[in-house]
């Protein structure tokens, strides 16, 4: 990292808050031996969003088969098979936090003949079961040449399917090795034309991680491409380098920039944009599915409730 992007500048300082109910609810997370992204990730969302009723859950283990350079989740090879009881531990982690939206994401499990598919679609079922009334995102891997695993994803019926490209095609490589763009934008694009066919209220969405060496027309390009694809929501956040081990940080995007994407973004048809420095890909999730469930609170609380508004 060079002199200029060595310190993080102000808009980026932010106070985690370690109060009571927060420490409970981690203690819970752990009783019931779940991974969530807002922990493994060292989100800096992460008490807004559970205290908002949001949390993001990583399944199919703890250890990703790809070693991609912005990633602070372990790499390596997983331990086989995946927990037959995990959809169960996350049904009752939704049930126990009272959720009104949960985020099921994993690691990428190339060892698996369906990527983990059939797991990912077990876990919206328990949670269904035992919580009907929470909405459900899923994040997934791009399941590279897994043949009908998306199908079997989507059959389970999640209210939102998020894949996210993270990074202009320039930078794959070294951002997403063992991965591909073209690959991952085919697979929104095949969950966009399934919801077409289908005629159904599913949202479909992606994520963008700047910071990384990326140009803004570049990043420009990325949305053009999803918008294209048919996804209805996109995140932008700034790139955190988690360890020395990690890619660095290329620069320092300024909060005026992102406001920028937000405003080109909506131009070009999005349902909407979270653009922000400390914005990640569930950040404000619940917003997201067709049926938002804080809306009627954000009026009640004086806050605004018109689509597409992609605020912080």
């Amino acid at each position: 990292m060079s002199d200029a992007t060595a310190r993080r500048p102000e808009w980026l300082r932010v106070r985690i808050r370690t109060d009571e109910s927060f420490v409970k609810l981690r203690a819970m997370v752990g009783e019931l031996r779940l991974n969530t992204v807002c922990q493994e990730a060292r989100c800096p969302n992460i008490w807004e969003c559970w205290n908002a009723g949001t949390a993001t859950f990583m399944i199919l283990g703890e250890t990703c088969t790809r070693y991609c350079g912005f990633c602070n989740v372990h790499s390596g090879k997983p331990s086989p098979g995946v927990d037959p009881l995990e959809p169960a531990h996350v049904a009752e982690a939704v049930e126990r936090l009272a959720l009104q939206h949960a985020v099921i994401t994993s690691v990428d499990r190339d060892d698996l003949p369906d990527g983990g598919a059939l797991h990912f679609a077990r876990v919206i079922e328990a949670i269904r079961a035992r919580v009907p009334s929470c909405g459900i995102e899923v994040l997934t891997p791009d399941f590279k040449r897994k043949t009908g695993a998306l199908d079997t994803v989507l059959d389970a019926r999640p209210a939102v399917f998020a894949h996210n490209v993270e990074t202009v095609p320039r930078l794959y490589k070294p951002v997403r090795p063992g991965s591909d763009y073209a690959g991952s934008l085919g697979l929104l694009r095949a969950a966009a034309s399934r919801r077409d066919r289908e005629g159904s209220e599913l949202r479909v969405k992606s994520s963008i991680i700047v910071g990384l060496g990326e140009e803004d027309h570049e990043v420009d390009g990325v949305m053009r491409d999803l918008r294209d694809a048919g996804v209805d929501v996109v995140t932008l956040g700034q790139y955190l380098q988690p360890t020395q081990a990690h890619l660095p940080v290329a620069r320092w995007v300024h909060p005026d920039v992102f406001a920028g994407f937000r405003e080109r973004g909506l131009a070009m048809g999005f349902l909407h944009v979270e653009s922000g420095p400390l914005v990640r890909s569930s950040y404000h999730a619940e917003r997201h599915r067709p049926d938002p469930p804080l809306l009627t609170i954000g009026q009640r609380l004086g806050g605004t409730a018109a689509g597409a508004d992609g605020g912080m």
